[in-house]
Protein backbone atom coordinates (compact mmCIF):
# COMPACT_ATOMS: atom_id res chain seq x y z
CA UNK A 1 0.00 0.00 0.00
CA UNK A 2 1.24 3.43 -1.03
CA UNK A 3 1.65 6.64 1.63
CA UNK A 4 2.22 10.41 1.07
CA UNK A 5 5.28 11.59 2.07
CA UNK A 6 4.03 14.76 1.80
CA UNK A 7 0.51 15.11 3.42
CA UNK A 8 0.14 18.98 2.79
CA UNK A 9 1.91 22.29 1.95
CA UNK A 10 1.01 25.70 2.61
CA UNK A 11 2.46 28.99 2.14
CA UNK A 12 4.63 30.72 4.84
CA UNK A 13 3.81 34.16 4.49
CA UNK A 14 5.01 37.12 4.15
CA UNK A 15 4.67 36.97 -0.21
CA UNK A 16 4.98 40.13 -1.32
CA UNK A 17 1.71 41.04 -3.57
CA UNK A 18 3.64 42.95 -5.84
CA UNK A 19 5.41 40.12 -7.04
CA UNK A 20 5.39 38.14 -10.35
CA UNK A 21 4.75 35.08 -8.48
CA UNK A 22 1.30 37.14 -6.35
CA UNK A 23 0.40 37.28 -10.33
CA UNK A 24 0.43 33.36 -10.43
CA UNK A 25 -3.14 32.45 -9.61
CA UNK A 26 -1.46 28.93 -8.26
CA UNK A 27 0.33 31.05 -5.65
CA UNK A 28 -2.25 33.49 -5.20
CA UNK A 29 -4.84 30.99 -4.38
CA UNK A 30 -2.80 28.38 -2.61
CA UNK A 31 -1.69 32.20 -0.06
CA UNK A 32 -5.73 32.23 0.43
CA UNK A 33 -6.23 28.53 1.86
CA UNK A 34 -5.15 26.51 4.84
CA UNK A 35 -3.40 23.68 3.28
CA UNK A 36 -3.39 21.88 0.23
CA UNK A 37 -3.56 18.25 0.66
CA UNK A 38 -2.41 15.65 -0.89
CA UNK A 39 -4.99 12.69 -0.19
CA UNK A 40 -3.58 10.51 -3.03
CA UNK A 41 -0.70 8.88 -3.83
CA UNK A 42 -0.65 10.00 -7.40
CA UNK A 43 -1.72 13.76 -8.29
CA UNK A 44 -1.36 15.60 -10.96
CA UNK A 45 -1.69 19.43 -11.39
CA UNK A 46 -3.44 20.98 -14.32
CA UNK A 47 -4.08 24.02 -16.19
CA UNK A 48 -3.38 26.79 -19.07
CA UNK A 49 0.25 27.73 -19.17
CA UNK A 50 0.86 30.73 -16.96
CA UNK A 51 -1.15 29.20 -13.80
CA UNK A 52 1.57 28.41 -12.02
CA UNK A 53 1.78 24.95 -11.90
CA UNK A 54 5.96 24.09 -12.62
CA UNK A 55 6.52 27.46 -10.59
CA UNK A 56 4.55 25.38 -7.81
CA UNK A 57 6.36 22.12 -8.74
CA UNK A 58 9.39 23.62 -8.39
CA UNK A 59 8.92 25.12 -4.78
CA UNK A 60 7.55 21.62 -3.64
CA UNK A 61 11.01 20.44 -5.13
CA UNK A 62 13.26 22.67 -3.99
CA UNK A 63 11.93 22.73 -0.85
CA UNK A 64 12.02 19.51 -0.41
CA UNK A 65 15.86 19.41 -1.06
CA UNK A 66 16.09 18.42 -4.62
CA UNK A 67 18.30 20.37 -7.22
CA UNK A 68 16.14 23.39 -8.71
CA UNK A 69 17.17 21.98 -12.56
CA UNK A 70 16.23 18.16 -11.69
CA UNK A 71 17.62 15.45 -10.05
CA UNK A 72 18.42 13.17 -6.81
CA UNK A 73 18.77 15.22 -3.52
CA UNK A 74 22.47 14.62 -4.20
CA UNK A 75 23.00 16.31 -7.32
CA UNK A 76 24.23 19.34 -6.71
CA UNK A 77 25.14 20.81 -9.62
CA UNK A 78 24.19 24.35 -11.64
CA UNK A 79 24.20 26.35 -14.79
CA UNK A 80 22.08 28.83 -14.07
CA UNK A 81 19.81 29.93 -11.04
CA UNK A 82 16.77 30.61 -12.45
CA UNK A 83 14.42 29.58 -10.14
CA UNK A 84 11.59 31.53 -7.75
CA UNK A 85 12.64 31.87 -4.22
CA UNK A 86 8.78 30.22 -3.51
CA UNK A 87 10.29 27.41 -2.03
CA UNK A 88 11.04 29.84 0.98
CA UNK A 89 7.49 29.50 1.33
CA UNK A 90 6.79 26.17 1.11
CA UNK A 91 6.24 24.10 4.24
CA UNK A 92 5.01 20.45 4.76
CA UNK A 93 3.30 17.82 6.64
CA UNK A 94 4.77 14.79 6.36
CA UNK A 95 3.62 11.11 6.57
CA UNK A 96 7.03 9.51 6.76
CA UNK A 97 10.19 9.35 4.78
CA UNK A 98 10.90 7.87 1.45
CA UNK A 99 13.76 6.03 0.62
CA UNK A 100 14.17 7.05 -3.04
CA UNK A 101 13.18 10.10 -4.97
CA UNK A 102 13.55 12.43 -8.11
CA UNK A 103 12.54 15.66 -9.88
CA UNK A 104 12.36 15.03 -13.33
CA UNK A 105 11.80 18.47 -15.22
CA UNK A 106 11.68 18.45 -18.75
CA UNK A 107 12.90 21.93 -19.25
CA UNK A 108 16.19 21.38 -17.65
CA UNK A 109 16.45 17.41 -18.10
CA UNK A 110 19.40 17.81 -20.86
CA UNK A 111 21.66 19.44 -17.57
CA UNK A 112 20.63 17.07 -15.37
CA UNK A 113 21.40 14.26 -18.09
CA UNK A 114 24.91 15.86 -18.64
CA UNK A 115 25.26 15.88 -15.07
CA UNK A 116 24.74 11.92 -14.74
CA UNK A 117 27.39 11.66 -18.12
CA UNK A 118 30.16 13.07 -15.52
CA UNK A 119 29.21 10.80 -13.04
CA UNK A 120 28.93 7.86 -14.65
CA UNK A 121 32.10 8.49 -17.41
CA UNK A 122 33.97 5.39 -17.08
CA UNK A 123 30.92 3.43 -16.30
CA UNK A 124 28.92 4.79 -19.66
CA UNK A 125 32.32 4.32 -21.47
CA UNK A 126 32.49 0.42 -20.40
CA UNK A 127 28.81 0.27 -20.69
CA UNK A 128 28.56 -0.86 -16.75
CA UNK A 129 25.37 -1.05 -15.56
CA UNK A 130 24.44 1.84 -13.01
CA UNK A 131 21.70 2.82 -11.80
CA UNK A 132 20.70 4.80 -14.80
CA UNK A 133 21.29 2.01 -16.76
CA UNK A 134 23.92 1.58 -19.51
CA UNK A 135 24.11 3.96 -21.55
CA UNK A 136 24.42 7.98 -21.59
CA UNK A 137 20.96 9.58 -21.47
CA UNK A 138 22.60 11.80 -23.91
CA UNK A 139 23.06 8.71 -26.38
CA UNK A 140 19.24 7.85 -26.37
CA UNK A 141 16.29 9.60 -27.96
CA UNK A 142 14.77 12.50 -25.47
CA UNK A 143 11.83 10.04 -24.47
CA UNK A 144 14.11 6.81 -24.64
CA UNK A 145 16.30 8.77 -22.01
CA UNK A 146 13.02 9.81 -19.89
CA UNK A 147 11.76 6.12 -19.51
CA UNK A 148 15.51 4.94 -19.38
CA UNK A 149 15.43 7.31 -16.28
CA UNK A 150 11.95 6.10 -14.76
CA UNK A 151 12.92 2.09 -15.53
CA UNK A 152 16.58 2.36 -14.04
CA UNK A 153 16.60 5.12 -11.18
CA UNK A 154 13.39 5.13 -9.85
CA UNK A 155 13.50 1.99 -7.22
CA UNK A 156 10.17 2.71 -5.43
CA UNK A 157 9.64 3.75 -1.28
CA UNK A 158 10.54 6.90 -2.91
CA UNK A 159 8.84 10.50 -3.88
CA UNK A 160 8.59 11.93 -7.60
CA UNK A 161 7.95 14.68 -9.10
CA UNK A 162 8.00 14.71 -12.21
CA UNK A 163 6.99 18.31 -14.68
CA UNK A 164 5.77 17.93 -18.00
CA UNK A 165 7.14 14.16 -18.92
CA UNK A 166 4.93 14.28 -21.60
CA UNK A 167 6.94 16.82 -23.52
CA UNK A 168 9.24 13.65 -24.51
CA UNK A 169 6.75 11.19 -25.01
CA UNK A 170 4.63 9.75 -27.89
CA UNK A 171 0.99 8.46 -26.72
CA UNK A 172 2.63 4.55 -26.89
CA UNK A 173 4.89 5.54 -24.35
CA UNK A 174 2.95 7.71 -21.91
CA UNK A 175 1.19 4.64 -21.91
CA UNK A 176 4.19 3.00 -20.67
CA UNK A 177 5.06 5.61 -18.24
CA UNK A 178 1.55 4.89 -16.59
CA UNK A 179 2.43 1.23 -16.24
CA UNK A 180 6.09 2.35 -14.78
CA UNK A 181 3.69 4.80 -12.57
CA UNK A 182 1.38 1.98 -11.54
CA UNK A 183 4.48 -0.38 -10.74
CA UNK A 184 5.93 2.25 -8.25
CA UNK A 185 2.54 2.75 -6.40
CA UNK A 186 2.41 -0.53 -5.34
CA UNK A 187 5.80 -0.13 -3.93
CA UNK A 188 5.07 2.57 -1.53
CA UNK A 189 5.77 6.07 -3.78
CA UNK A 190 3.98 9.13 -4.55
CA UNK A 191 3.82 11.23 -7.40
CA UNK A 192 2.93 14.93 -8.09
CA UNK A 193 3.01 15.57 -11.64
CA UNK A 194 2.39 18.87 -13.31
CA UNK A 195 1.39 17.83 -16.78
CA UNK A 196 -1.02 19.19 -19.88
CA UNK A 197 -1.56 15.65 -21.33
CA UNK A 198 -5.53 14.16 -21.25
CA UNK A 199 -3.85 10.58 -21.12
CA UNK A 200 -1.56 10.75 -17.88
CA UNK A 201 -4.38 12.26 -15.76
CA UNK A 202 -6.61 8.95 -16.88
CA UNK A 203 -4.51 7.35 -14.12
CA UNK A 204 -6.94 5.14 -11.61
CA UNK A 205 -7.53 7.06 -8.49
CA UNK A 206 -5.36 10.05 -9.06
CA UNK A 207 -6.34 13.00 -7.76
CA UNK A 208 -6.19 15.79 -10.55
CA UNK A 209 -6.11 19.16 -8.94
CA UNK A 210 -7.11 21.95 -11.81
CA UNK A 211 -5.15 25.41 -11.24
CA UNK A 212 -6.81 28.16 -12.24
CA UNK A 213 -8.08 32.12 -12.05
CA UNK A 214 -10.70 30.66 -10.05
CA UNK A 215 -8.95 28.84 -7.40
CA UNK A 216 -7.65 25.35 -7.07
CA UNK A 217 -10.03 22.57 -6.94
CA UNK A 218 -10.01 18.65 -7.40
CA UNK A 219 -11.93 17.69 -10.71
CA UNK A 220 -12.57 14.52 -12.37
CA UNK A 221 -10.64 14.15 -15.20
CA UNK A 222 -12.86 14.15 -17.48
CA UNK A 223 -13.59 17.69 -16.77
CA UNK A 224 -11.08 19.34 -17.70
CA UNK A 225 -10.13 21.32 -20.73
CA UNK A 226 -7.06 19.08 -21.56
CA UNK A 227 -9.56 16.42 -22.07
CA UNK A 228 -12.59 17.93 -23.32
CA UNK A 229 -10.58 19.90 -26.10
CA UNK A 230 -8.72 16.93 -27.04
CA UNK A 231 -11.58 14.88 -27.34
CA UNK A 232 -13.71 17.35 -29.31
CA UNK A 233 -11.12 17.79 -31.65
CA UNK A 234 -10.76 14.32 -32.10
CA UNK A 235 -13.76 13.64 -32.76
CA UNK A 236 -14.20 16.19 -35.37
CA UNK A 237 -10.97 17.48 -36.40
CA UNK A 238 -12.30 19.21 -39.84
CA UNK A 239 -14.77 21.10 -37.87
CA UNK A 240 -12.33 22.32 -35.31
CA UNK A 241 -9.79 23.13 -38.24
CA UNK A 242 -12.38 24.96 -40.05
CA UNK A 243 -13.24 26.95 -36.84
CA UNK A 244 -9.68 27.70 -36.20
CA UNK A 245 -8.37 28.52 -39.55
CA UNK A 246 -11.48 30.23 -41.04
CA UNK A 247 -10.29 33.49 -42.66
Amino acid sequence: MSQNYISSIRLKPPIDEGSYLYSLPAIRHLAQMEALVFSKPVTFLVGENGTGKSTLLEAIAVAYGFNAEGGTRNFSFATSATHSDLHHHISFTRSAYPKDGFFLRAESFYNAASYMDEVYEDEFRAQKITSYGKRSLHEQSHGESFLSLVENRFSGNGIYLLDEPESALSPNRLMTLLVHIHELVKQNSQFIIATHSPILITYPGAEVLELSEQGIRSVDYRETEHYQLTRRFLENPEQMLHYLLEE
